[in-house]
């Protein structure tokens, strides 16, 4: 089989938004443990939109939060509205706070139970951006499991220097290619506008794994996308290792209000079961994961899983 995956690093636009999001969250849940936040950013040529919704005793100065992420320069609109009543009097019960279906995933395949292709671009990713702390993406093609095309794109990156940069990390692929639209050193926000919650695949597993479709950076443990996938994780990963099993894909899904899940179903090696034994519940989860400890700037970086979070094992 042929399979392909990308990754991103912090420096692209939309993971410096996806930062933005988790340090305004932590700012508010250090205040305020049961603050509830769903927040959205748009940044980009020196301006950073803030929109969303928070319900807190916390009162964090948002705006100089963002400018000592992003720089004085940047012109700072806030738009942070109360959330609504009606979802949080599902929320007050314990129940989620929205609908969704959450995905999770691990395999045998590489150490940290991630798929390879991810976890060859992720750890090229990485390596370079150690070199070139800058914006930047890697991808790479693997065919049986051997690497076939890598390739690299990094800002104030040199060519000469790139090229054996890749190659010292992932030898032997048919073909490298480096910066294929030529060297650049305009990145970055000063390039294009970023987006919280646009690198969805990146967040996750890659582009052969099926997500949910629901983003992480901005919320709280109520919003069920993001802990309801963390959640899933780690029962992937636990069964991946009580069964010796090759991959295990679980699959979450939820209805706002509701405490317990609408579905719980694991897939073991192609082999279809109910998930029992776990509190999936919104509060349940919170405390098998122990949430309440995590600082989420930590998480939205350098994907969400297969790095050593609670969910990861």
């Amino acid at each position: 089989m042929i399979k392909t995956a990308e990754f991103v690093s912090p420096g692209h636009p939309d993971k410096r938004c996806d930062f933005i999001a988790d340090s305004i969250l932590d700012a508010y849940l250090a205040g305020d443990a049961q603050s509830r936040v769903a927040i959205e950013i748009m940044g980009g040529h020196n301006l950073i939109s803030i929109n969303g919704e928070v319900t807190s005793a916390a009162k964090p100065d948002v705006t100089e939060l963002v400018k000592n992420i992003v720089g004085e320069e940047y012109k700072v609109i806030e738009n942070i509205a109360l959330q609504s009543r009606e979802i949080g009097r599902g929320v007050d019960h314990g129940g989620a706070g929205d609908q969704g279906i959450m995905n999770g995933y691990a395999t045998s395949e590489t150490e940290t139970l991630m798929p390879l292709e991810y976890e060859l671009a992720r750890t090229l990713c990485r390596k370079i951006y150690e070199v070139y702390p800058y914006d930047g993406k890697t991808q790479v093609t693997i065919q049986d499991g051997k690497p076939t095309v890598v390739i690299a794109s990094f800002q104030n990156s040199k060519n000469a220097d790139l090229l054996p940069l890749m190659k010292s990390v992932i030898p032997d692929a048919e073909e490298y290619l480096a910066n294929t639209s030529g060297e650049w050193t305009q990145g970055g926000f000063d390039a294009d506008t970023g987006l919280s919650g646009r690198k969805l695949i990146v967040d996750n597993y890659g582009p052969e794994v099926a997500i949910g479709g629901g983003s992480f950076s901005g919320k709280d443990y109520t919003k069920v996308d993001r802990s309801g996938a963390y959640m899933a994780r780690r029962i992937a990963v636990q069964l991946l290792k009580v069964r010796g099993a090759k991959t295990v894909h679980t699959k979450l899904a939820y209805a706002i209000g509701k405490a317990e899940p609408v579905m719980a179903v694991a897939v073991v090696d192609g082999v279809e079961e109910k998930i029992t034994e776990y509190d999936l519940t919104p509060l349940g989860i919170r405390t098998t994961l122990a949430l309440s400890t995590v600082k989420y700037i930590d998480t939205c970086t350098w994907g969400h899983f297969g790095r050593g979070f609670n969910w990861d094992t």
